[in-house]
């Protein structure tokens, strides 16, 4: 299989362009971006990046979970296609790159094979996966779930938001639910280009991480029930008190996190408060602990650990609990031949690189039970991800980029 020559690069003042075009639509407060899955902000990204592909002379297809799919033909129709991608929704505070950096990173592979007038033998198709973040939809990698089977359609139509809104609802009322079943595609390989959200590589100076393993997570949404009561006139021993729960579960689960270092990882981000009142004890509390490892044998001891002590929490505090798990994936382990296909661009290429774990889930570990499948790293400023100052420089995301390009223009054979 022939390579691309390592002179053959992207066009970094297009990427960037056209990063910084699509985070004029839904900008954050402080810098970033506030375009969540299934708002009107993510119909107008689709509707932007749809453009962008069709000057492309690609052809854009929608499935009923609402990700687009960008096909540039190859020259044989009979082969399978290569595909590459992430997605565009965000964080309600997140950044300009989280996701985003791979969709267009993707787009410029095709915009630098059309300018270079390369064709190759495999059709690419550039991927836009519906709800990645599930910060308003659970769980995350909600689409690409679908797609690899992890999850019923039906019942990631009726995943609510925290206004009650069902995710199928929303899809439609966006114009983004396509008429294409979803997982029917067949893929030669996957490729996704990606932040690395953490500090490693800019902490050693690396250019490229070369994902060859996901950590594996779990999602636990906690709700205990106590006693509403006056903070003032209830004696402290007939409380029963929601907020000291979730308190004491907060500190417990960092201490079960700690005990499995250097991997294992495990906060409480999500929180809510009923009736959230300052002369009120907390009735009810609702939480969700995220807990992750590249090793399963971890997580599954994490998991069983934080939920032996949330019972023996309650228990002390006369209070009711329950433990629903709205998100979970297993450690990931990345196809050897689209993992070398990536240290192999960077090495052609001149990047320094390094093999590194993934610690955020990504549409890629969903993808990867159903075809070969690799991610591509480049550094962000101190590690800082899901945060409007987050942040990347141009040179790092052509670097990312050109390594995309590479492994992907040769997994999909150029035609002479």
């Amino acid at each position: 299989m022939a390579a691309p020559g390592e002179n053959l690069r992207i066009n970094p003042d297009r990427l960037w362009d056209s990063l910084m075009e699509m985070a004029k639509i839904g900008p954050g407060v402080a810098g970033g971006n506030n375009r969540q899955t299934l708002t009107d902000e993510d119909g107008e990204g689709r509707h932007l990046f749809k453009r962008w592909c069709e000057a492309a002379g690609l052809e854009v297809a929608v499935d009923r979970m609402g990700t687009m799919f960008a096909r540039r033909e190859g020259t044989d129709p009979d082969v399978l296609p290569v595909y590459v991608g992430s997605h565009l929704d965000t964080q309600p505070t997140g950044g300009k790159f989280d996701g985003v950096l791979g969709v267009l990173g993707g787009l410029e592979v095709i915009r630098t094979l059309d300018d270079l007038g390369i064709r190759t033998k495999h059709p690419i198709v550039v991927t836009n996966w519906t709800n990645e973040e599930g910060t308003r939809f659970a769980p995350a990698m909600l689409a690409s779930g679908v797609f690899a089977g992890v999850h019923e359609q039906d019942w990631a139509y009726d995943r609510k938001d925290a206004k009650g809104k069902r995710f199928g609802d929303e899809l439609e009322r966006i114009g983004w639910k396509g008429d294409e079943p979803v997982g029917e595609r067949r893929m030669k390989a996957f490729f996704e280009l990606h932040i690395e959200q953490g500090p490693i590589l800019e902490d050693e100076g690396i250019d490229i991480g070369v994902v060859t393993h996901g950590q594996g997570l779990k999602w636990l949404q906690v709700t205990l029930t106590g006693k509403e009561s006056h903070t003032g006139s209830t004696p402290m021993p007939k409380r029963r008190n929601a907020g000291l729960g979730m308190a004491r579960i907060t500190e417990m689960a960092h201490e079960v996190a700690m005990d499995y270092q250097p991997d294992a990882v495990g906060a409480i981000g999500h929180m809510e408060v009923y009736p959230n009142s300052r002369n009120i004890i907390a009735g009810r509390t609702v939480f969700t602990i995220d807990i992750r490892s590249p090793e399963k044998e971890v997580l599954d001891a994490m998991d069983q650990r934080i939920r032996e002590g949330i019972e023996l929490i309650c228990e002390a505090l006369d209070i009711k609990y329950e433990i629903e798990q709205v998100g979970h994936f297993d450690p990931v382990t990345f196809d050897e031949t689209c993992v070398k296909a990536v240290r192999d661009a960077a090495e052609r290429l001149g990047y320094t690189h390094r093999n590194i774990v993934s610690g955020a889930g990504h549409d890629a570990c969903w993808i990867n039970r159903v075809a070969p499948t690799a991610m591509v790293f480049c550094p962000c400023v101190d590690g800082l991800s899901h945060n409007e100052a987050e942040d990347i420089s141009k040179e790092w995301a052509a670097a990312g980029a050109d390594v995309l390009f590479h492994a992907v223009v040769e997994t999909a054979e150029i035609v002479p």
